[in-house]
């Protein structure tokens, strides 16, 4: 095959599916554009609710990705070695953890509840309305971690359209819910995460559906093996180890951001939501290398794994470009969108001229740490994301210590940017993380 054809051929992988991939991650998001257009109309205090409920929640939902990453490298190794059945025996062992894990955070949650809220210091009124939601939210969480691991056994089978199609209904279905119990039954608050928590147990039974119809047509084991559960949540800690190191780098670039005032901090927090925004788009490419590099190797197909995570890393760039050159051309379109306060918005514009510099670097980043989660190459991940979050606390404290204001923090970042590419590139050069068949995916 020449070069061209090869070529040709990755890109319309690549292509299959990351752009299912990019409408399934922007889901979430939406959930919450929609959660906060319904809700605001009942008042401030609600709204800020939300917003305080939310973080509570991401943060929480953020530390369990890997059971949709995890999964996915698993089943796509067994699928890559032509052995369909052990891929969803895998796919069926991740959703027992996944529902066991969901029931354990909503019984913990609906307790805790009161005490996470108070932890943010809010008013009185806004407190009993963030306790009030959470208290709802929670019972979601058994459907959110289903939603997790299903996506990902489709995503390791080389499906990401029907989890698009999938979270597109459910969406559809938390705004038609939404409405009806905030405004036709005037649940208030309450009401808006009851609509999204059913929304959401809708999308997780047709996802459970599709995977358990697919067990059955290749005859894998439905009922719960604790060998298989206890393997997958192993191969799940390092990427909780890998999550918690990025979560940290971003809770302390807000934490210094929060110290230069209220105009830094309001410059940050939308440069923030762009520069996450683009973050989605780069991982659907991420999500893409989980399912052909855990497919390659489940294959022992070294020369196609190499020549896959090349092309992808070429896609990871070239995005990387035409996002931060957007960024840039855009500026006098976007930025008056976000604040009528003059200073905000010149701030802003100087901000996202320094994020825009990184953008191809996180474009190589995203791919990378996607190839390698494909790869089964968990502990190294965890390792990397403790030496980058090692170097980049001494450049975030510098900057906050000698009050160098927004646009250094936002270089500091950018740092923290090129540690990870330094410790993903390294690793990727090498061969260590090249372990073909089946069995490096279950370590």
């Amino acid at each position: 095959m020449s070069l061209i054809r090869l070529r040709s051929a990755h890109d319309r992988e690549i292509l299959r599916l990351a752009v299912p991939a990019f409408g399934a991650l922007i889901a979430e998001p939406v959930y919450l554009l929609a959660d906060s257009a319904i809700v605001g109309h009942l008042g401030t205090p609600q709204l800020a609710a939300l917003g305080l409920a939310g973080t509570a929640l991401q943060t929480l939902v953020g530390v369990f990705v890997f059971l949709a990453y995890a999964t996915t490298a698993s089943v796509a190794r067994h699928l890559g070695a032509g052995d369909r059945r052990s891929a969803l025996a895998y796919g069926i062992d991740g959703l027992w953890l996944a529902l066991g894990l969901g029931v354990l955070l909503a019984l913990v949650g609906t307790l805790a509840a009161p005490a996470v809220v108070s932890a943010f210091g809010p008013s009185p009124q806004v407190h009993e309305f963030a306790v009030s939601y959470l208290r709802v939210a929670v019972l979601g969480m058994p459907a959110l971690l289903l939603t997790f691991a299903g996506t990902g056994v489709l995503r390791g089978l080389q499906d990401t359209r029907t989890p698009l199609w999938i979270a597109g209904a459910s969406y559809v279905g938390n705004v038609v819910l939404n409405v009806l119990f905030v405004y036709g039954l005037h649940l208030g608050i309450a009401g808006s995460a009851l609509g999204t928590v059913l929304a959401q147990t809708a999308g997780a039974v047709a996802l459970v559906v599709v995977v358990v119809r697919a067990a059955r047509r290749y005859d894998a084991p439905l009922r719960p093996d604790l060998t298989g559960i206890r393997a997958s949540a192993h191969a799940g800690v390092p990427l909780i180890v890998r999550t918690l190191t990025l979560r940290a780098a971003l809770l302390v670039t807000a934490y210094v951001a929060t110290s230069f005032g209220d105009v830094p901090l309001a410059a940050h927090q939308v440069a923030f939501t762009l520069w996450n925004t683009l973050a989605i788009a780069l991982d659907a490419i991420a999500i893409a290398g989980q399912a052909i590099v855990g497919r390659y190797l489940g294959g022992s197909d070294v020369a196609g794994t190499r020549a896959a995570t090349r092309r992808m890393m070429e896609w990871g760039v070239g995005a990387g470009v035409v996002f931060g050159a957007v960024v840039v051309l855009a500026r006098p379109a976007y930025v008056p969108l976000f604040s009528a306060d003059p200073a905000v918005q010149a701030l802003l514009a100087q901000a996202v001229l320094v994020f825009a510099c990184f953008e191809p670097v996180a474009g190589i980043v995203f791919v990378l740490d996607g190839v390698l989660i494909g790869a089964g190459d968990g502990k190294y991940l965890a390792y990397a994301g403790l030496v980058t979050l090692v170097a980049f606390l001494p450049l975030a404290l510098l900057v906050y210590a000698a009050h160098a204001g927004l646009l250094a923090l936002w270089w500091a970042f950018g740092g923290f940017m090129v540690a990870r590419l330094a410790t993903l590139a390294v690793r990727a050069r090498g061969d260590a993380w090249l372990v073909t068949g089946t069995g490096a995916a279950r370590r």
